[in-house]
C-alpha cells in the first residue's frame, strides 16, 4: 500500500503546531500567574493558536482546536437582547461549563448552528451547563430580525462593536469557545457542519466528568 506523504506530512505539521501552542499556553499561565503579564495578552495569545490551526484544520478538516493548557477567557459584559433581562457578564456564570457561541444574521451556517445548539441546551442540566450567543451584527434589528426566523432557547447578547469579539479573535463565523468551570477556555470551534453539535456533546461531558470529579 503506497504512503499518502501529503498525509504524512500534514500529521506532522499538525503535531509540531500543538507542541508549539502548548508550549505558549504553559508560558502564558505561569506569567499571568505570577503577575507578570497582563490579561490583555490573552486576545493576541488566541489569536496565535487560531492562526497556527486554521491552516492545519483547513487541509484535515479539522473543526475543533483544542486548547492545552486551558487559558483564562477574558472577562465581558454586554446587553441581553433575549430570554435574560439587562446586561449579562461571563463572570456570572463562572462554576458551570459555558459555551460561547459568535454568530451574524449574515452568516448562512449560523442558520443551522444556532437551532442546533437548542437541543444541547435542553440536553444539559443548565444547573451545569451554559450556552450563551453573542450577536456581532452592527445594527441590533438585523439580529432580532434572524431570530423572529430561527428561534433560540438561551441567553442571547450583542456585541455591536465587536469589542468583545477581538479579545476572543474572533475570524470567522460562527465561532465557538467551550469554557470550563473555572472560566478558562478548553476548545475553539470554527464553523459548522452537521455532527458538529456530536463533538461538541462529548466535549462538554468530558468537562462534566471532571467538574464532578473536583
Amino acid at each position: 500500500m503506497a504512503i499518502d506523504v501529503r498525509s504524512v506530512l500534514f500529521k506532522k505539521m499538525w503535531v509540531i503546531a500543538a507542541l508549539f501552542i502548548k508550549r505558549i499556553c504553559k508560558a502564558a499561565r505561569k506569567y499571568l500567574k505570577l503577575g507578570l503579564i497582563h490579561m490583555n495578552v490573552v486576545p493576541w495569545l488566541l489569536t496565535t493558536i487560531l492562526f497556527l490551526s486554521s491552516a492545519l484544520n483547513a487541509a484535515t478538516g479539522n473543526s475543533v482546536v483544542s486548547v492545552n493548557p486551558p487559558v483564562p477567557a477574558p472577562n465581558w459584559t454586554l446587553p441581553a437582547i433575549q430570554n435574560a433581562e439587562g446586561d449579562l457578564s461571563l463572570s456570572e456564570f463562572k462554576g458551570k461549563i459555558t459555551y460561547i457561541d459568535f454568530w451574524a444574521s449574515w452568516c448562512g451556517p449560523c442558520r443551522l448552528s444556532l437551532p442546533a445548539l437548542n437541543s444541547l441546551n435542553a440536553e444539559f442540566d443548565a444547573s451545569k451547563v451554559q450556552f450563551i450567543a453573542v450577536s456581532i451584527d452592527v445594527v441590533e434589528e438585523d439580529a432580532w430580525d434572524f431570530l423572529k426566523r430561527y428561534a433560540v432557547d438561551y441567553p442571547v447578547v450583542i456585541d455591536t462593536e465587536s469589542e468583545i469579539a477581538r479579545l476572543f479573535a474572533v475570524d470567522g463565523m460562527p465561532s465557538g469557545y467551550l469554557l470550563d468551570a473555572d472560566g478558562r477556555v478548553r476548545e475553539i470551534h470554527i464553523g459548522y457542519k452537521s455532527g458538529d453539535e456530536i463533538k461538541l456533546a462529548e466535549s462538554i461531558k468530558k468537562l462534566l466528568l471532571e467538574m464532578d470529579a473536583s
